[in-house]
């Protein structure tokens, strides 16, 4: 049982949070790309928070199920596969906090050239979709590992 519920945490979150990050991507980046760069950076500084916010509730549980299954699958054949899941899981980490911290706290600082803020949100929004595949993979290898 207690395997079920570590498994069951690690896929549903990297899908909760590959799915927060697709829908941050495809909505709010075709609505940041629309607006000239001075109106994003005041969107940005006065709503990154609540991003910020949610991505925690789908982290902490995500780190917690992949913890449990790769130490409950220790010696069994589906240990590469949670191996794997949390070293997708592992890059979207580094990525996020050596890549998005700062950049997000760039936007939100409002600080950045006017010029440069198209260019920036191009390249965030390009890592950003690197960020979703990963996420998705991660969940993906997690279901495989459950077949196994």
């Amino acid at each position: 049982m207690m395997k079920a519920v570590f498994n069951i945490l690690a896929i549903c979150g990297a899908a909760g949070f590959s799915g927060v990050m697709l829908s941050i991507g495809v909505t709010l980046g075709g609505y940041w790309r629309s607006l000239p760069s001075g109106d994003f950076l005041d969107w940005f500084a006065a709503n990154n928070q609540f991003a910020s916010k949610t991505i925690p509730l789908l982290v902490l549980p995500t780190l917690i199920g992949l913890i449990g299954s790769i130490w409950l699958s220790w010696g069994t054949a589906e240990l590469k596969y949670w191996l794997a899941s949390g070293l997708c899981v592992l890059v979207v980490a580094v990525l996020t906090f050596a890549y998005f911290v700062p950049s997000n706290t760039a936007f939100a600082s409002g600080a950045m050239d006017g010029a440069n803020v198209a260019v920036k949100l191009n390249q965030w929004l390009t890592i950003h979709n690197l960020r979703i595949g990963l996420a998705m993979a991660a969940a993906i290898l997690g279901c495989v590992a459950i077949k196994v």
